[in-house]
């Protein structure tokens, strides 16, 4: 067992949390068709970054940035799941990207300042994920921020279409970041 095992097991507590409670909250409801490919890749990246938390560490970085990469985790941990609770009913699955006739705008909680706080907390887990591990793969968060920036965008498009107020709450609200972007 690497000497490091408590850190791993707090990285994979916290992942196996956000995960249920993402089952949990969505158990019952209407999801719509999922689409194949963004979900083999959502699987795929959570298996391997749930793994990664199991072996030890291949071409370390050196860079000794434990207690930064816990903060970051822990931070983005806990935005994703209380921007996820805080969304309620109100959340459609990222592989569906549907908009049902019953959401609505919402803007409390965090969602009083960014739009995309789960989007913002998940990049933030892995980013102390990797961090913490001493992994290069936090190489990895610069595609993905493309890749969600991406999909944030058209999110919006379809959300400003489709809820009354959605527009405005964009002018006064930040996509991922407060006062940054």
């Amino acid at each position: 067992m690497p000497a490091d095992w408590p850190v791993r097991a707090y990285l994979l507590l916290g992942l196996v949390v956000h995960k249920l409670v993402w089952e949990a909250l969505k158990k019952g409801k209407p999801q719509g068709s999922p689409k194949p490919l963004v979900t083999c890749l959502k699987v795929s990246f959570l298996v391997a970054i749930a793994v990664q938390t199991l072996l030890p560490p291949v071409l370390p970085m050196g860079a000794n940035l434990l207690w930064s990469g816990l903060a970051i985790y822990t931070a983005g941990l806990a935005t994703a799941i209380s921007a996820r609770l805080t969304l309620g009913d109100n959340w459609s699955d990222i592989e569906r990207g549907l908009i049902r006739s019953e959401h609505r705008l919402v803007e409390s909680g965090v969602y009083r300042w960014i739009r995309h706080p789960i989007y913002a907390g998940d990049l933030a887990l892995i980013l102390g994920l990797e961090l913490a591990l001493d992994s290069w793969g936090w190489l990895v968060i610069v595609p993905l921020t493309i890749a969600v920036a991406r999909q944030a965008a058209g999110e919006e498009a379809k959300l400003a279409a489709a809820l009354d107020g959605y527009r405005e709450y964009c002018s006064r609200s930040w996509r991922f970041l407060p006062f940054v972007y």
